[in-house]
């Protein structure tokens, strides 16, 4: 579909997988950023914000200065909404059950956000999608972050996961937005802007 090889300024193996699914030929360059946002930013731009500068850490490194002068870096960054509070990475085993323990029977969003620049022009968008879990045992939120441990996730749960599987009521949106980036709108956007 298109033959541009970009740069993924993420080492999120949820990505990965996904850009690999859709085809696209990439290479992987992270440098680590500040995740912090301006106060009274929109929710919508906070993950557009924390995108745009993992996509400029990328493109300010030695590595990215030996590709071809303008080569498409892809980044982006996933939080999670409910009651209109970001809910962060979990950073214990008592904290992602307490995450979970608040998602259990609600709804949230998950948003999305996604810069995809060459230095030259920007593409800046997110994705919403909406998520209703059932109500899920106590126990069965442990026995999950026992054995998923997911530190690493917004939110404590990855929806591709055991969680998902069982947990999940309902999803208005873009799944592949869940997991971390809205790859048909990606796609859409290599094809009608970068190619």
């Amino acid at each position: 579909m298109t033959n541009q090889k970009i740069i993924l300024a993420s080492n999120s193996p949820r990505r990965k997988q996904l850009l690999e699914w859709a085809e696209i030929d990439f290479d992987i360059l992270v440098r680590e950023t500040d995740e912090s946002y301006p106060p009274g930013l929109d929710i919508e731009q906070v993950p557009v914000h924390i995108a745009r500068g993992k996509a400029m850490a990328a493109m300010s490194t030695d590595l990215y200065r030996k590709y071809e002068t303008g080569r498409l870096v892809l980044a982006a960054d996933t939080i999670v909404i409910i009651d209109q509070e970001i809910m962060g990475k979990p950073t214990n085993r008592e904290d992602a059950i307490m995450m979970l323990g608040r998602l259990s029977g609600c709804s949230h969003n998950v948003i999305t956000g996604v810069v995809m620049t060459d230095g030259q022009k920007e593409i800046a968008f997110h994705e919403i999608t909406e998520v209703q879990f059932h109500d899920i045992p106590p126990r069965a939120i442990e026995y999950y972050v026992d054995q998923y441990k997911p530190y690493d996730k917004a939110g404590g749960y990855a929806i591709q996961e055991w969680i998902g599987v069982v947990g999940i009521k309902h999803i208005r949106g873009d799944f592949y937005n869940v997991m971390g980036l809205p790859v048909s709108r990606v796609v859409g956007v290599l094809i009608n802007e970068f190619s």
